[in-house]
């Protein structure tokens, strides 16, 4: 009798385990474009994630409204831990205090798997600019100057707001369907500037063709020692740092988020992860459950405050 009903407690464990797993391919939303940075940290999680899950991890770019789009989808999709986002500080830090009517609530509405790591901001113009420097950039006249960002709600448009503020400048806002297509306008001459990610504007950098003239963080970036940052060069309270997030919907069954947040952290403990998240210009930080979330209230308000002060809005 002791047998069976040990074998019976084997076998409804290993029944539950099934079905924590996903059984078919799981959907991982990136909420911008094709190509952009935040489009190629998801498919390095996606293809990370595959094997701790056993199933293909699909990566589906739902951009549109700084992020807003895809992440509805997710916020409203099934309970069932098929479908995550990979969110970020415009999706779920900026666009609260940015937009006046927002489809979903970041802290209700989600639940975080795992910090993926956060990277400043490179203050970029073209190669052929005449802006040399941040002085430059300082004396310039704002009234036929633009800069670009990967659209309203990014951390690119609010670092180019606050910039405005701190400088007493009104250059002018274009965004863009995403971050590889305002990439390539810079590069054109088509705008002044853009606050992007290293990974993007550091090829370009390399290759001629852009120019950096300050880093968006209170502190130099990794990814580029030698650039100084704007508090260095005289911008007053000038710190803003993008970062990534894995989430799932709030309502998927805490079981299956068990498994979730497993596989997250098998995930981004790899040391080949955490070299291809580095190369990507990431510094990336262990936090739990309870630290994700203290963070990402933080941010809300602290990036809410800056909107207010920049006097961003989006209807």
């Amino acid at each position: 009798m002791k047998r069976r009903t040990l074998l019976a407690g084997a076998l409804s464990a290993a029944g539950t385990a099934v079905a924590q797993a996903p059984s078919r391919p799981v959907r991982l939303v990136v909420p911008f474009g094709a190509g952009t940075s935040t489009d190629i940290v998801g498919r390095l999680l996606a293809d990370a994630l595959a094997r701790p899950l056993g199933q293909p991890v699909v990566v589906e770019n739902k951009p549109g409204a700084g992020g807003a789009i895809g992440s509805e989808q997710v916020a409203r999709a099934a309970a069932d831990g098929q479908t995550l986002l990979l969110g970020t500080v415009g999706t779920h830090a900026i666009n609260p205090g940015l937009y006046r009517r927002l489809p979903y609530r970041p802290l209700q509405d989600f639940v975080p798997l795992g910090f993926v790591g956060a990277t400043p901001t490179l203050l970029a113009v073209p190669a052929a600019s005449a802006w040399k420097s941040l002085d430059d950039l300082r004396r310039a006249d704002d009234t036929a100057a633009s800069f670009a960002s990967a659209g309203n709600g990014t951390s690119g448009h609010l670092a180019g707001e606050l910039l405005n503020v701190r400088l007493g400048k009104r250059f002018v806002h274009v965004p863009y369907r995403d971050g590889a297509q305002a990439l390539n306008e810079l590069v054109a001459g088509n705008v002044q500037f853009m606050f992007y990610h290293p990974a993007a504007v550091l090829p370009q950098v390399r290759a001629g063709r852009l120019r950096v003239l300050g880093v968006s963080s209170a502190r130099r970036s990794a990814a580029a020692p030698d650039v100084r940052t704007l508090v260095e060069q005289g911008v007053p309270d000038f710190d803003l740092v993008a970062w990534f997030m894995l989430y799932a919907p709030a309502a998927v069954p805490a079981m299956v988020l068990d498994r979730l947040r497993d596989a997250t952290r098998q995930v981004l403990a790899q040391p080949e992860v955490r070299d291809k998240l580095t190369q990507q210009g990431l510094e990336l930080a262990a936090m739990d459950d309870a630290a994700m979330r203290a963070f990402a209230t933080a941010e809300i308000a602290r990036w809410g405050e800056a909107v207010q002060r920049a006097g961003a809005q989006v209807d």
